[in-house]
């Protein structure tokens, strides 16, 4: 049965706990709702929370349990010649999952039945899966299309019976919250304890979720280092995967990578951090309120363009220009693809973060100490420079460095406006490269995660993980020990 139907007729079963439970509580007091210990509504809240919290926490367990559980146990059944020379078992996995998705629509859309699956040949399912567009890693063999059978035939039998045990369980749950609505019952206090559990559970999503992150990242990490020197991945300069030869011929140091994502960083930090603090004194110091009104949300506006349009800005517009009017005639290059490219644009979108945090920051210091500075003969101008802004550095420190954390995970504008070439080189009209481009070149395509150049992308997206961490870990330091608190 499809997601879409369980959870509507979980939806239904929840409305009509609902309506059952109240109408009991209200029934047991003889319809005289003073004489319950509760609302009414909170009694229909106790019968929806019964019928619905369990079944859906079976369901999300039992979605997130059953891949693995199955993968496995198909995996186990696989004869041994059913991995090709040079391929791993996840990608005939892969194979398996996208055979068993064919099948399911050539049954649906009435290709064969259920009673001619057996009768299968490799070139009817492999046709199948050519009219649909469904690319395999590899050849279909007898073996995949064995496995793949199993596979639709196991994942459809524990698809019903995850449907009975969930709706079952949502029956169960709102039944006996309906049997429970008397008017003695205290609804209230077990709704509301009810959700103080479901906001520690929605508060431990995002804990779980980076710590699952990170032990992805370390596993993988892990599994890399096992194949590949980490003293050549921390100090070689030459980035040079070769796929072809399974790792034997790559040259993997992040040196390069590292040099890319710091110079273009820095570039735009030096573009955004200027322009976006001028622009927030001027708003909160010098601007009127009607020009305040009008020029804080274009400046945000920046914030809200997609980083993909930057790309073809920085690709279209900046890239061609910087080429004819600087590296061109200066003889530093011809390529419209470079890190100066990158950096500028960068920093344009880089300046609302600036800009905005600071402005928030500047007005944050009390009238008072401006007040003062005036009334002791100080223009305007010093009260900024000698007051104002050191009362509001270490904010300001702050907002700098966590702008710094963005531009060093940005893929994009790099991607489109600095190119894709590991060097180390100071010439800023030269094409380089990002960690993060790299992590997406190493993941794209078809990918064998047993090698190096694979792996690679996480111990790339770790080392980054980590670099990003120090900085934000950096600016709350810096904005809670040097903060004034003021009355």
């Amino acid at each position: 049965m499809p997601l879409s139907w369980i959870l509507l007729i979980l939806a239904v079963i929840g409305t009509i706990a609902f309506l059952m439970a109240r109408s009991r509580a209200i029934a047991t007091v003889d319809g005289d709702a003073r004489r319950l210990h509760s609302l009414p509504i909170y009694y229909g809240l106790n019968g929806a929370l019964m019928a619905l919290t369990p079944a859906l926490g079976l369901l999300a367990i039992w979605l997130l349990v059953q891949p693995i559980l199955l993968d496995r146990s198909i995996l186990a059944d696989l004869p041994a010649g059913a991995v090709p020379d040079g391929g791993t078992a996840a990608l005939v996995m892969s194979d398996v999952r996208r055979v068993a998705d064919g099948i399911d629509s050539g049954i649906s859309s009435g290709s064969f039945t259920r009673d001619e699956l057996r009768d299968l040949s490799v070139e009817d399912v492999g046709g199948l899966l050519a009219s649909e567009g469904t690319a395999l890693g590899s050849a279909l063999t007898g073996e995949v299309l064995t496995a793949a059978t199993s596979y639709w035939q196991a994942r459809s039998s524990l698809s019903w019976i995850m449907t009975i045990a969930v709706i079952g369980l949502a029956l169960i749950g709102g039944a006996w919250a309906v049997s429970r609505s008397r008017g003695e019952f205290r609804a209230r206090n077990v709704v509301e304890r009810g959700v103080l559990i479901l906001m520690i559970a929605a508060a431990s999503i995002a804990i779980l979720t980076t710590l699952g992150i990170v032990l992805s990242l370390l596993f993988e990490t892990a599994n890399f280092f096992r194949q590949y020197s980490w003293t050549e991945f921390f100090f070689s300069t030459t980035w040079s995967p070769s796929f072809s030869g399974r790792g034997g011929a790559s040259q993997l140091g992040i040196l390069p990578l590292l040099w890319g994502t710091l110079y273009i960083s820095t570039i735009a930090l030096i573009v955004a951090v200027p322009i976006g603090l001028f622009a927030a004194i001027y708003l909160s110091e010098y601007a009127g309120k009607k020009f305040r009104s009008v020029a804080k949300p274009l400046i945000e506006i920046l914030a809200g363009i997609p980083t993909i349009v930057y790309g073809l800005f920085a690709l279209i517009t900046v890239g061609p220009f910087l080429r004819d009017a600087f590296a061109s005639p200066l003889g530093l290059g011809n390529s419209a693809s470079s890190v100066m490219t990158a950096g500028l644009v960068m920093g344009i979108m880089l300046i609302p973060f600036v800009s905005s945090l600071s402005d928030d920051i500047i007005n944050a210091v009390p009238q008072a100490m401006r007040d003062g500075s005036l009334g002791l003969g100080a223009t305007k101008s010093e009260t900024i420079r000698q007051v104002i802004v050191p009362a509001a550095l270490p904010g300001i420190v702050g907002a700098v460095l966590l702008a710094a954390s963005r531009a060093i995970g940005e893929t994009m504008i790099v991607v489109l406006g600095a190119g894709a070439a590991a060097r180390l080189d100071l010439n800023p009209f030269e094409a380089m490269t990002t960690v993060t481009v790299k992590i997406v070149s190493q993941l794209t395509g078809d990918t064998d995660f047993a090698s190096p150049e694979t792996l690679v992308a996480f111990a790339l997206g770790l080392t980054l993980f980590v670099i990003t961490l120090g900085l934000n870990v950096l600016a709350l330091f810096i904005v809670r020990k040097y903060r004034e608190q003021y009355e």
